[in-house]
């Protein structure tokens, strides 16, 4: 019986891991990319033998599971993009961590050896993967912006012919509504932080991304943007524009 129960704990284990860390798959060219929606604005992108870590945050332990990074993406400055704590905490042995001049003045002089600073339109070769870091900003373009111009990196990663948007936290910009040939995005809603789900749908229906995810959508109070209400207008606008929902939070998705 002792074994017979020390048995079903194991299988419990690793049936919650292997259903929490079930990847979402990008077909490229040169290999497919598997998607981890982790936490909040938080995601992995596995590639080949490349492990990509976007925003680290919420301790090392909700990475349990995964390959430690080979490539970090930290958009800003704020708390739940550069987590000084998650970040101390992960084997950075093998890492290269990409972030924008405001977040490289805020690491530690150990993890400034292992960086590499990108502004806004400079571009990152990593063998056959590029990073381009463009504009995330809020409006209007002056000191009271909670995200001001040119201090945070929004990224396009391109896997060959195939490409992924990560938003940071932004509002609805110009520079993401003329976005061209992106595949995967990954999009904010939160308020009162960045966009509204209604700013965030129409960007979206302008850059027309194959797929979509509603992400980093906690905002003031704790309260969830409406994801639902974003998936509707997004497909009563273009259906043939995927729009995935994933669970971002432990504490359940309020609609």
């Amino acid at each position: 019986m002792k074994n017979f129960l020390a048995f079903t704990l194991i299988f419990s284990i690793y049936f919650a891991y292997s259903q929490k860390w079930e990847p979402d798959i990008l077909q490229t060219e040169l290999g497919q990319v598997e998607i981890f929606p982790v936490l909040h604005g938080t995601l992995v992108l596995k590639w080949n033998k490349l492990s990509i870590y976007v925003d680290p945050y919420g301790g090392k332990e909700v990475f349990d599971g995964l390959d430690d990074p080979n490539i970090i993406l930290i958009t800003d400055i704020h708390g739940d993009h550069h987590n000084a704590n998650t970040l101390s905490e992960l084997n950075l042995e093998i890492a290269i961590i990409i972030a924008p001049q405001a977040v490289h003045d805020k690491l530690t002089p150990e993890e400034q050896d292992k960086a590499k600073v990108l502004s806004n339109d400079e571009r990152f070769d990593y063998d056959d993967l590029w990073i381009e870091a463009i504009p995330m900003y809020n409006l209007p373009e002056d000191e009271t912006s909670r995200h001001t111009k040119g201090r945070g990196n929004g990224y396009v990663m391109n896997f060959g012919k195939e490409s992924i948007y990560i938003s940071g936290d932004t509002e609805d910009i110009v520079e993401m509504r003329n976005l061209k040939n992106i595949d995967v995005a990954f999009v904010c809603m939160n308020q009162p932080y960045t966009m509204t789900v209604e700013q965030a749908a129409d960007a979206v229906l302008e850059f027309k991304p194959k797929v979509v995810y509603p992400f980093h959508y906690r905002g003031g109070g704790g309260k969830f943007s409406n994801v639902e209400k974003f998936k509707s207008l997004v497909n009563n606008g273009n259906p043939d524009i995927e729009v995935r929902l994933r669970a971002w939070y432990p504490e359940g998705q309020s609609k």
